[in-house]
């Protein structure tokens, strides 16, 4: 089984923290989505065959499109590709963008389960980051959803920034579990290069973020999450039993999945594939049938390295056999490395699988950095 992910590079506006590939001009959407039409037909081999279960559309923002734009793409996957019958299909989607209107139109796509860009339930929190929507819509939005049958529903928080003081992050975390949301993810603040944020803090117009306030609240989330009856099973993603991502969780696994769109990433096992970023290009190459993409042939360790980096992430763990099976012999040298996160309490080994504690979670990329190999 394999996942499709289908970028749209468009947003309405600029959030301060953002790196992620977009234009706030819709100006070539029908071109851009001609050029993703195009990319499908000429990437069609590149999952060898293998069936469909999980369909993603990212950004940018989604939600831009129309349900009718929506079902052209989805339809043309399923005359490209086997299509599971019991597939994910996520739209993320801005708050704003869900008015009952559009609501009711995607019910009347495959699309089954919404990923909201929330972030915050207060007004001058969302201005700060330069969002579109504001609290009262982030809420209206849900109810909306849920409203129209839309069960399968999962927001993104962030927490660990100036504005936000425990109060208000224990408000969020309580009204998202008011709204019955079966699936939370929750982002610690992250300033990216070449965002407004972090031109903000290098002018000294914004303070720093500070490490000890975000480790504080990302003690808060264990602890409130798992009083709600949510499992972690990644870092930064809480589910009810049964409502894991099904999309993210096959990245996280190793399972082979295709990017489409400008900026969009392909895994195969063996390479790793990503498209330019940057849509007049994109367009370009698209227009004379040209895949805009750079790959990667990964090595040996390579292999190893991306296993270490996303299976310590989840519930699941680091299968010592499964990194033996990537190289052999590899598991012995691990575990010379990984012996003192054990006697620090940072990494647990229960039979043939290793996972962090909730202690060893804060200093996630730093054990999985340690632990890799040249």
């Amino acid at each position: 089984m394999a996942g499709i992910y289908i970028h749209i590079p468009f947003c309405k506006q600029a959030c301060h923290y953002c790196d992620f590939h977009f234009s706030t001009s819709l100006k070539y959407k029908d071109q851009m989505l001609e050029a993703i039409h195009r990319e499908l037909e000429l990437q069609k081999n590149y999952l060898q065959g293998e069936s469909i279960e999980t369909i993603y559309f990212g950004g940018g923002t989604p939600s831009v499109l129309s349900p009718i734009e929506v079902n052209k793409i989805i339809d043309h996957i399923t005359q490209l590709h086997t299509v599971s019958s019991n597939s994910e299909f996520t739209l993320e989607a801005n708050p704003d963008d869900l008015d009952r209107e559009k609501i009711n139109g995607l019910r009347q796509t495959p699309v089954n389960r919404f990923s909201i860009g929330i972030q915050s339930f207060f007004d001058e929190d969302l201005a700060w980051m330069n969002r579109v929507h504001r609290a009262q819509e982030a809420e209206a939005s849900v109810k909306r959803a849920q409203d129209a049958g839309f069960e399968n529903i999962t927001i993104d928080l962030i927490y660990g920034y100036p504005l936000l003081t425990d109060s208000k992050w224990k408000h969020n975390l309580d009204t998202a579990f008011a709204l019955g949301i079966p699936h939370i993810s929750a982002y610690s603040m992250t300033v990216e290069p070449q965002t407004a944020l972090a031109a903000f803090i290098s002018k000294k117009k914004q303070p720093p973020m500070n490490e000890q306030q975000s480790a504080e609240q990302f003690a808060m989330l264990l602890d409130t999450m798992q009083l709600h009856g949510f499992e972690q099973y990644e870092i930064s993603n809480f589910c009810k039993p049964g409502h894991y991502s099904r999309h993210n969780s096959n990245y996280w696994k190793g399972v082979t999945y295709l990017g489409i769109g400008p900026s969009a990433h392909s895994f195969n096992g063996d390479t790793r594939q990503w498209n330019i970023a940057n849509n007049a290009k994109y367009l370009e190459h698209l227009s004379n049938n040209h895949i805009p993409a750079e790959t990667e042939i990964l090595t040996e360790a390579d292999r190893l390295n991306e296993y270490i980096m996303t299976s310590l992430r989840t519930i699941w763990g680091l299968n010592l056999g499964k990194l033996n099976s990537i190289a052999k012999g590899s598991s012995s040298i691990l575990m010379k490395t990984v012996e003192e996160y054990i006697a620090q309490e940072k990494v647990v080994l229960s039979g043939n699988t290793l996972t962090l504690t909730a202690k060893g979670k804060l200093y996630a990329d730093a054990i999985a950095a340690a632990l890799f190999f040249d």
